[in-house]
């Protein structure tokens, strides 16, 4: 059977969330495949990742969202071989001209200049430091980055100009950052978040098919605890029908792990990703797909997704209402409920470079 754009058989995206690869929403045109009867005999080859280069002319994002609690953030890469069927960020690889489908898990870009761009924009004397969020689009710490290394070398600008930071992952490879985020946690420079949607392994797997196991993040969270970085657990998304029965047990295992704080929100599914939603859904669990969807529709006055501020992280109506009980009362039972501390933003400075006059005071 000849293949189209928008379908790809099982054998090509094992490892991939998900299973289309329909046309970007900004595209003139359409792209479909045709027979030209000229058809391979042989089978063609998994899907591959592929990642380019772009240099960043600026490396910080502002935020100005009523709903986020962050204003300035990094994002390393565009695109996530995390492969999350559900991810949010999805939608943001059409602007690339690119499919929020498979090309968003396949097709990457990474900015080796992140680094030398942040350094050039901290030391510019109109800057005014605000903790800094990195993993708010794509994670920071997908398998590209265990060779590219923009992480790390951001990380090492942010530790000398102590600047805070706060970093939200699904990858154990953080792990790998510990004597940065480690001392810079013990100065209230830093913390880590990161998420675990399901204890189930087999769930995980179909779910988030390149992410760590749930038990591996775990012990993540262990090891940056021994490391002296504080860590929230972000039990996200919660997917009704499939992980809201596990909010109590995640939190359990995550506060047994270290965990000081936690977070939750419940499945957003903005533009292209409720349809990939849907196919996932249909594809791996048939007969829950009116029981998920209809209590989705239930958060968001009946529709998919409402996408207005105040609602999209929590949405609303009883069954919203009873997970926010659910998660307030597991938290208080487990001593998750306090408020950290905020991040330091006195201890910024910028560090003198080589050949730099010295301040005589």
């Amino acid at each position: 059977m000849m293949e189209t754009d928008a379908t790809f058989p099982p054998e090509r995206r094992k490892g991939r969330g998900a299973a289309s690869n329909e046309t970007g929403r900004f595209e003139r045109f359409e792209r479909v495949g045709f027979s030209d009867g000229w058809e391979a005999e042989d089978a063609l080859p998994p899907l591959r990742t592929e990642i380019r280069d772009e240099m960043a002319k600026t490396i910080i994002t502002r935020n100005t969202s009523p709903d986020i609690p962050f204003d300035h953030s990094i994002n390393p890469y565009r695109g996530c071989e995390h492969g999350c069927i559900y991810c949010f960020a999805r939608p943001s690889h059409a602007y690339l001209g690119l499919s929020p489908g498979l090309d968003f898990e396949t097709r990457l870009t990474a900015k080796p200049n992140a680094a030398p761009r942040l350094e050039a924009e901290l030391r510019n004397p109109r800057y005014r430091p605000q903790v800094m969020a990195i993993g708010t689009n794509t994670d920071p710490y997908q398998p590209i980055e265990r060779d590219r290394r923009i992480m790390r070398d951001v990380l090492e600008v942010l530790q000398r100009f102590q600047h805070p930071v706060g970093v939200t992952t699904k990858g154990v490879l953080v792990e790998r950052d510990a004597d940065i985020l480690g001392p810079m946690a013990q100065a209230g420079l830093a913390r880590v978040c990161i998420s675990v949607t399901t204890l189930d392994a087999d769930l995980a797997r179909k779910m988030e098919p390149r992410v760590p196991s749930p038990a591996r993040r775990l012990r993540a969270i262990e090891r940056l605890t021994r490391a002296g970085c504080s860590v929230r657990v972000m039990v996200s998304p919660i997917v009704p029908g499939l992980t809201d029965p596990e909010i109590e047990a995640i939190l359990t295992a995550a506060r047994d792990a270290g965990a000081v704080a936690a977070s939750c929100i419940p499945l957003r599914l903005p533009r292209e990703v409720s349809p990939l939603w849907r196919a996932w859904l249909e594809e791996h669990y048939p007969a829950r797909v009116t029981r998920v969807m209809g209590k989705i529709r239930e958060m968001h006055g009946g529709r998919d997704y409402d996408s207005s501020w105040g609602k999209r992280m929590r949405g609303e109506g009883v069954y919203a209402a009873l997970i926010q009980t659910r998660f307030k009362r597991a938290l208080r039972d487990l001593g998750l409920d306090h408020r950290l501390p905020p991040l330091r933003t006195d201890l910024f400075r910028v560090p003198p470079r080589p050949g730099d006059q010295l301040c005589l005071f």
